[in-house]
């Protein structure tokens, strides 16, 4: 059964094969959840996006035509969750944790060193904050997802030029305001 495609699972559980389902949440859950998490940095709060997302999927499985690729079609109704629980929360989640985006350093640190890699990791969490959402989740489809540019255009319905040029500008963004803090030394 795993020798199955995505979309062919999918248009198996559009057909009324409702337990094929679970087969897609085996492979994707914990992929959706590593976007969710980078988005809203709140643990329990992803935990529940995923489940929304899945409900949403079963829920609008009709809409599934299998054209294109079924990961496309999950991870536009993740962003489409994703914005709806914002609207409706009106506020954004409050940022717990920050995933080591800094580089990771060999072991035997000084305390020193542990010290200098905490500080980072904070300010680095703080510059992520206060990213734009555009530019938090095309980092999070790109570096934290690792998405090609191909598939985030695709998800975005942009071109890959375009994927191409905000992940830049997300990267830019970030470092500016990473360097303001004084953290980034040039």
């Amino acid at each position: 059964m795993n020798s199955l495609t995505d979309n062919v699972i999918m248009l198996k559980v559009k057909a009324g094969d409702l337990d094929k389902m679970g087969l897609l949440f085996a492979r994707y859950n914990r992929q959706l959840y590593g976007f969710l998490f980078h988005m809203t940095y709140h643990r329990e709060g992803a935990e529940d996006l995923v489940q929304q997302v899945f409900y949403k999927m079963l829920k609008y499985r009709h809409t599934f035509t299998g054209t294109g690729e079924f990961i496309h079609w999950m991870y536009s109704i993740a962003r489409n969750t994703l914005k709806d629980t914002y609207k409706s929360k009106k506020q954004q989640v409050r940022h717990e944790n920050v995933d080591d985006m800094v580089e990771q350093l060999s072991g035997g640190m000084t305390p020193e060193e542990q010290l200098e890699k905490k500080q980072a990791k904070a300010e680095l969490h703080k510059a992520i904050e206060k990213l734009s959402d555009d530019h938090r989740e095309i980092l999070a489809l790109s570096r934290f997802q690792e998405l090609k540019f191909h598939e985030i255009a695709q998800i975005l319905d942009i071109t890959e030029s375009a994927a191409k040029t905000r992940v830049h500008r997300a990267i830019q963004e970030l470092k500016n305001i990473y360097t303001k803090n004084g953290t980034l030394k040039q």
